[in-house]
Formats: structure tokens, C-alpha cells, sequence
């Protein structure tokens, strides 16, 4: 995945667009990333028990569709109380065609009765970078931002769980820190430093 190479991303939500467009500048990549929505490229199948299968079956997805490499991000919220829910069904917790608003709304009835100190949650991200859809040897990294799940949403930025999920150095909810602090401490963030780290260490040339 060398400088300046076209790349597809593998998901039409453009908050991940976004974000993933700012890290990749961030970080001093020169690659064009493509929202697989941009190229007429539907949704892989989301069949996975794990965020990284599922990040796997939406690159190489993506890559077959287009016949470019790609990126893939599968990420979600994890809340301790709920055992672990909503998990890699975060983007489909209020049912296969919610939405952010309905799925915070889901989320904080299941917890209404659960005091403060017991909202333990964390962000999970996996990131998979492959060269095509057969790729023999595709780069995985994840990242994982913990903090707590608030009583009610806060903030006006991010999207998915943001204004609800308070990192624990601030107190602010990721919809309130604002894109630039939150691409410093978060989940997506750090997958996508160690990806660059697992680029780099196998000699690929990003810059």
C-alpha cells in the first residue's frame, strides 16, 4: 500500500470518512481514500462473532468489488453491565435499520437503572489493510478506548455512541472534545497508528 495509491474504503457511513480521512493525513499518509458507497459498492455481509472478521469480510469485500486495495474498519461499544452488548452489533442495536439517535436511546434504557460508578464501557476498533481481495497476508490492528457511558447525551460533534461515551481524562463525551482531541486519544486513532506501525515494519513505503 504504497504513497499515493488509491485506495477503497470499505463503509458508506461518513463519519468514519471522515475521521479516517483526517488520521491518514495525520499520520502523513498519502493515500485517496474512496468510500465504497462513491464506487457503487454495497455492504459486505456483517456474519462475523468478532470485530476483526468483520473488518476482514468488509476489506476483502471491498477490494473484490472494486479492484482496489482497501481498508476496512469494524468498530463498536462494549459496556461492561451489559456483558459485553452492543458489541459488533453496535451499528444494528436497535434493529437492522436504526439509526445513531434510536440505537443511544436503546442503549441508555437498557442502563437506566445502573448506578454511575457501574458504566464501564470501552470503544473497540479493528482495522484491516489488504493489497486485493485475495491478500494472503492482510495487516490487522485495533485499538480500544475506555472510559463510561453517561445518563444522557452531551455534545454536538462525533456520531454512533459519541455523545453519550465519556472519556475518562476529560469528562467530556467524544461528542464534545471535538474532532482533533478526539482522533488523539481514540479507539480509531490508535488502530490506525498501530496499522501504519505494522506498514512501516513490513517495509511498505507510506510517505
Amino acid at each position: 500500500m504504497s504513497a499515493g495509491r488509491r485506495c477503497v474504503l470499505a463503509t458508506g457511513n461518513r463519519g468514519k470518512l471522515a475521521e479516517l480521512r483526517s488520521l491518514v493525513g495525520d499520520a502523513g499518509l498519502d493515500l485517496e481514500l474512496v468510500p465504497q458507497t462513491d464506487l457503487g459498492i454495497g455492504a459486505a455481509r456483517e456474519v462475523g462473532v468478532t470485530f476483526v472478521e468483520n473488518a476482514l469480510a468488509k476489506a476483502r469485500h471491498a477490494a473484490r468489488a472494486s479492484g482496489l486495495p482497501a481498508i476496512a474498519d469494524d468498530s463498536g461499544l462494549i459496556v461492561d453491565a451489559l456483558g459485553g452488548e452492543p458489541g459488533v452489533r453496535s451499528a444494528r442495536y436497535a434493529g437492522d435499520a436504526a439509526d445513531d439517535r434510536a440505537n443511544v436511546a436503546k442503549l441508555l434504557d437498557a442502563l437506566r437503572s445502573v448506578p454511575d460508578g457501574e458504566r464501564g464501557a470501552r470503544f473497540y476498533c479493528a482495522l484491516v489493510a489488504l493489497d486485493s481481495a485475495d491478500d494472503p497476508a492482510p495487516v490487522i490492528a485495533t485499538g480500544e478506548w475506555r472510559g463510561w457511558i453517561a445518563a444522557l447525551p452531551r455534545g454536538s460533534q462525533g456520531f454512533g455512541y459519541d455523545p453519550v461515551f465519556v472519556d475518562p481524562t476529560t469528562g467530556q463525551t467524544a461528542a464534545e472534545l471535538g474532532p482533533a482531541a478526539k482522533n488523539r486519544v481514540s479507539h480509531r486513532g490508535q488502530a490506525l497508528a498501530a496499522l501504519v506501525a505494522a506498514l512501516r515494519a513490513r517495509g511498505e513505503r507510506l510517505a
